[in-house]
């Protein structure tokens, strides 16, 4: 049985699985290869490392963890989750792996609007976050697809950066990526070009592993947890974008925040196996 089994392989799952390998602990780290990030290739606001493609960090935090004898990295999708007596197994690839702890870093899955050409754009001309994307926008022509607080939120934060800012909302029929920006069709035919485009996807747990066990949710959808990760379910804890405190109306989607959540969630962890080992028996 290992101490502690991380799912998901994105920032958080990385950093919670370093964590427990400096104490020493049998981690298993599940990565099934499937990243909220996947079509970015330049991940920004993050310092020391500001714009380092995705694929590069998870390389570089893999090869932390290889330093560490105790922590196992297996490339594999978890399909199930069950407690099993007073620990926890992970059903995967056909086979059964169990662990006193979980962390769960599974991350959530975008609904992108269904609109010809946006999802070959997304990540890249096309994001939600201004604090990621908003400053590779200066200067340009910046089209808006939001309505209600997201537009006056957008509005004020883009307002700085981009050299114009236009309300697209409900009009966009195509979209085509082009040198230096995109072509969108209106609903009157006409095209705009813009250097970038904001919208506010909706989003839900990218893994059932939150309904297997029975966790708490909050509104948004995400686990609910409390300041060290833990969840409603002693010995389980969630970290990254598929939780958040309930004082918190989503999760603050970053690299930082994700990580940051993970080492709270690891060094939790710990502090729950030495309560568990230090149980009198009987």
């Amino acid at each position: 049985m290992h101490d502690v089994i991380v799912i998901g392989g994105g920032p958080a799952g990385l950093q919670s699985a370093l964590t427990l390998g400096r104490m020493h602990r049998d981690v298993l780290l599940l990565d099934s290869g499937d990243y909220r990030n996947a079509t970015v290739d330049h991940a920004h606001n993050y310092a020391t490392h500001d714009g380092i493609a995705p694929a590069e960090f998870r390389r570089l935090a893999r090869a932390d963890l290889a330093a560490y004898a105790t922590v196992e990295v297996r490339e594999a999708r978890a399909e199930r989750v069950e407690r099993d007596g007073d620990g926890f197994a992970v059903h995967v690839g056909g086979t059964t792996v169990r662990a006193a702890t979980l962390v769960l870093a599974t991350g959530v899955r975008d609904a992108l609007p269904d609109i010809p050409g946006l999802a070959e754009a997304w990540g890249k001309e096309i994001a939600a976050c201004p604090f990621c994307h908003g400053h590779e926008t200066a200067g340009q022509r910046v089209a808006l697809d939001l309505e209600g607080p997201h537009l006056d939120r957008l509005t004020a934060m883009l307002g700085r950066i981009g050299a114009e800012l236009v309300d697209v909302h409900g009009r966009v029929r195509s979209i085509a990526r082009v040198d230096g920006g995109l072509d969108l069709t209106l609903d009157d035919g006409g095209t705009l070009r813009v250097g970038g485009m904001f919208i506010a996807p909706t989003f839900s747990q990218s893994a059932p592993f939150a309904e297997q066990l029975g966790l708490e949710l909050n509104d948004s959808g995400c686990v609910r947890v409390d300041a060290f990760q833990a969840t409603s379910v002693p010995g389980v804890f969630a970290a990254g974008d598929a939780a958040h405190v309930p004082a918190l109306p989503m999760p603050m989607s970053s690299i930082v925040t994700s990580q940051a959540a993970g080492m709270v969630a690891g060094a939790a962890a710990v502090q729950h196996l030495l309560m568990r080992e230090a149980a009198p028996v009987g």
